[in-house]
């Protein structure tokens, strides 16, 4: 599992990564729920769920950005800062 840095400067380009790209990444993945990381799409998940317990091998949760992919220009104009799974 990787321990790299993921800060708010990566996730905020992240985030400007896929709203730039969304329609590439929809015509691409379909609607599904993309991992981003650095610049660089991780995957189209069909659940946050999924997209959590595919990467966990190689990225703990909180270091790459999910995005929901739906096909609506603007629809993801809102970002999660974090996300804290744990129990």
């Amino acid at each position: 599992m990787k321990e790299v840095d993921y800060t708010e400067e990566n996730r905020r380009k992240d985030f400007h990564f896929f709203t730039d790209n969304h329609n590439r990444l929809y015509e691409q993945y379909g609607k599904c729920y993309i991992a981003i990381r650095n610049g660089k799409v991780l995957g189209g998940f069909s659940t946050v769920a999924e997209a959590l317990e595919r990467l966990a091998d190689k990225y703990k949760p909180g270091t790459y950005s999910i995005q929901e992919c739906n096909g609506k220009e603007g629809a993801n104009r809102v970002r999660i800062q974090r996300m804290t799974i744990g129990a």
